[in-house]
C-alpha cells in the first residue's frame, strides 16, 4: 500500500489518572509469592515496567475516547463537522452493540452524515483504523476522519489477581504476567487530505501487513465461567432433577465430562444451558486473559522480521534510512529483541512502556504523539510505525514526519 495524500492533522491522548506502581500489584501478591518462594520485584525485574495508570472508578470508553478526540480537533483547524469518519478500535468496548463509535460521535456531535463503527484487532487497532481513513482520504472520498480507542486495563488487573490468589501456581503467575503489564489510557488519531491550512504535517508514505493466524490461540482476552459464582445460583428443584437424571446416564458421563474439561472457557455446556436460569447467566461469567509470553515474543519476532523486510521493500527504504521507530509498548524483553532482531539501534525508538505499561491499541499513537512533543520526533525524519498483535498479525507504517 503507498499513499500520497493522507496526513496525520493531531494525535490527541488522555491518560488514567490514577497511578499503579508494579510494587503495589506484587504487594497484593504477597501470599503467592510467599508460596512460590519468589521474591518481590519480579514484575519489575521481567518487564522493565516501573507503573502504569488505570482510569478511576465508573469512567466509560467512550468519555476517555471523547476527551482525547477534543484535544486533537483543538490542535488542529478541523471542524467536528468536517469528519466525515469516525472509527472506534479498542480492544475494550462498552457493550457488544451498538457500537463504541456511536457513543463517541453522539458525545462530540459528529454530524449524521458520518461513518461511524468499530474496529476490532488486539492491540493493532488503530493502525488498522488509520489504514481503513487513509485509504477513503486517498480514494478521495473524504476530506478528514478520526481513528480513536480507549484502553482500560483495572478491571481484569483486579480479576487476573483474585484468581492468582486462589490458584498461586508457577503456571498461573507465567500466563499472568502480561496481564500485570496493562496500563490504561486513551487516543485519538486526526487525519486528513491536507486541505485545512496545517502544513508540514507527517504524511503517510507506505503500509505493509503480514499476518499469522496459526498462532491465535496464544493470547487470549474473553469471558468465561465463574465457578464460584455458579455455585451461588439457585437452581429450581425440577430443572436439578432433570439435570441429575441425564448426568447420570453411563453413556451421558463421559459426553458432560468432555463437555466440561473442553468448553468450560468458551461457552456453556448443554446440561448446565438446560439446568441454570437464563437470567442469572451473566453473573457466572467473568472475564479472564492468558498469554503465552514466550511463544507470543518468539513467534511475534518471526512474523515481525518478515514484515519489516517487506516493508523497507515496499518503502524503498534501507535500515539506515530509517531515522525514527515508534513500536507497540509490551515491556523490556519484547523492545530489546524486537530491535536487535529488525537491526535497529536502540536510540532510534522512544519507549514509554516504563510509566504507562502496555495500553493495547492506544500505546502506539499516545507514544508517537509524546516523541513529538519531546522533540524525539522532528520535521524530514522518516518514522516507522511497528504494531504486532495478538492473532498474530503484524502492520507497519511509514511516514515523513
Amino acid at each position: 500500500m503507498r499513499y500520497s495524500r493522507v496526513q496525520i492533522e493531531s494525535i490527541g491522548y488522555k491518560l488514567g489518572p490514577v497511578v499503579v506502581t508494579s510494587d503495589e500489584l506484587e504487594g497484593r501478591l504477597a501470599p503467592m509469592y510467599e508460596k512460590l518462594h519468589m521474591s518481590q520485584g519480579q514484575l519489575k525485574a521481567l518487564t522493565g515496567i516501573e507503573e502504569r495508570r488505570w482510569w478511576d472508578e465508573g469512567t466509560t470508553l467512550s468519555e476517555g475516547s471523547s476527551a482525547a478526540a477534543q484535544k486533537a480537533l483543538q490542535q488542529s483547524n478541523v471542524q467536528v463537522k468536517d469528519i466525515e469518519v469516525l472509527v472506534y478500535t479498542g480492544v475494550c468496548r462498552e457493550q457488544f452493540e451498538p457500537a463504541t463509535a456511536c457513543v463517541v460521535a453522539d458525545a462530540l456531535g459528529i454530524t449524521n452524515d458520518a461513518f461511524i463503527y468499530d474496529i476490532s484487532n488486539a492491540c493493532l487497532g488503530v493502525l488498522n483504523g488509520i489504514i481503513d481513513v487513509a485509504n477513503r482520504i486517498e480514494l478521495g472520498q473524504i476530506r478528514a476522519g478520526m481513528v480513536v480507542s480507549c484502553e482500560s486495563s483495572r478491571e481484569i488487573n483486579e480479576i487476573m489477581i483474585q484468581r492468582m490468589l486462589e490458584n498461586p501456581t508457577m503456571e498461573m503467575y507465567s500466563s499472568s504476567l502480561a496481564t500485570l503489564t496493562g496500563g490504561s489510557g486513551a487516543a485519538a488519531v486526526l487525519l486528513t487530505d491536507g486541505s485545512f491550512g496545517t502544513k508540514d504535517r507527517p504524511r503517510l508514505s507506505g503500509a505493509t501487513s503480514k499476518a499469522a493466524p496459526e498462532h491465535h490461540k496464544l493470547c487470549r482476552w474473553g469471558v468465561t465461567l465463574s465457578p464460584i459464582q455458579m455455585g451461588k445460583m439457585v437452581f429450581s428443584p425440577d430443572r436439578l432433577k432433570l439435570a441429575l437424571d441425564e448426568i447420570m446416564q453411563p453413556d451421558t458421563i463421559p459426553e458432560t465430562l468432555k463437555e466440561l474439561m473442553e468448553h468450560t472457557s468458551e461457552k456453556l455446556p448443554p446440561v448446565l444451558a438446560n439446568l441454570m436460569p437464563k437470567e442469572k447467566l451473566p453473573a457466572a461469567l467473568t472475564q479472564f486473559m492468558q498469554t503465552d509470553s514466550v511463544a507470543v515474543l518468539k513467534h511475534g519476532v518471526e512474523l515481525g522480521v518478515r514484515t519489516w523486510g517487506s516493508f523497507l521493500s515496499r518503502m524503498g527504504w534501507a535500515v539506515d534510512n530509517v531515522d525514527k521507530i515508534i513500536c507497540h509498548q509490551v515491556g523490556s524483553g519484547h523492545r530489546d529483541t524486537i530491535l536487535r532482531a529488525l537491526g535497529i539501534p536502540p536510540e532510534k525508538e522512544y519507549s514509554t512502556y516504563p510509566y504507562l505499561g502496555n495500553i493495547g491499541t492506544v500505546s502506539l499513537p499516545l507514544t508517537a504523539a509524546l516523541a513529538e512533543q519531546r522533540k524525539f520526533l522532528k520535521p524530514g525524519d522518516r518514522v516507522g510505525f511497528l504494531g504486532i498483535g495478538s492473532g498474530l498479525n503484524c502492520l507497519m507504517l511509514g511516514w515523513e514526519w
